[in-house]
């Protein structure tokens, strides 16, 4: 076994323990299926919206979801829609019956880190979907809390806030200056020690260096 393969089967068994469903993969196609093929016809979904995460549209499943008659799609995104459109319907989101999204960090002993500017993602994980998949690589597991607030503040949110060209401080250096920018997006953490109920948060860990 590999080295990586060791470390994502440790945090896989971690999160397993800690009420986590949790698959491994070897890339985002095999993720991909396992999602379309295993899990979600083991949910009775008629609502699904998403968090933003790179990791999750590399695997394409919303394309996969968009061809699926009876699922209703809650699109909060799209770049011609007014904010406080968009605002209402991330609102909307959080009553959807599965909720898509990544996670900025996940330590090796099975919890979740996440730091979002408005809210909306770490709200989604934490309560209102119904379910929760989270597509996730290798790059994202820290051995600690520790390290996982670390990596979350120094490469996830500057590289996110460079993305989305924010004029925060962190955009131009890349480290975190625990500023008080208009445009922080730092300011609502989410740390996830156990799940529950148990096997409402479902996570694909896949076997490659993905998003941020």
């Amino acid at each position: 076994m590999s080295i990586h393969a060791e470390m994502l089967q440790h945090c896989a068994d971690n999160l397993t323990s800690n009420g986590f469903e949790v698959f491994i993969t070897t890339d985002t196609d095999q993720a991909r299926e396992i999602f379309m093929q295993q899990i979600l016809p083991g949910l009775a979904v008629k609502t699904v919206s998403w968090g933003d995460s790179l990791t999750m549209k590399a695997t394409g499943v919303l394309k996969e979801l968009e061809q699926l008659a009876g699922i209703e799609i809650i699109r909060t995104f799209e770049k011609d829609v007014p904010w406080k459109e968009l605002i209402e319907r991330r609102r909307q989101a959080l009553l959807c019956d599965l909720f898509l999204s990544g996670s900025n960090a996940v330590t090796a002993d099975g919890r979740l880190v996440n730091l979002d500017m408005i809210g909306n993602r770490t709200g989604g994980i934490t309560f209102g979907p119904k379910k929760v998949t989270l597509f996730i690589g290798r790059n994202k597991i820290a051995t600690d809390l520790e390290s996982a607030v670390h990596r979350v503040k120094n490469i996830a949110a500057p590289l996110n806030a460079k993305r989305h060209d924010l004029k925060t401080p962190c955009a131009q250096t890349g480290r975190c200056h625990d500023c008080s920018s208009p445009q922080r997006i730092c300011n609502s953490w989410s740390i996830i020690d156990k799940c529950y109920p148990k096997g409402r948060i479902k996570i694909i860990l896949i076997d490659k260096e993905l998003g941020l």
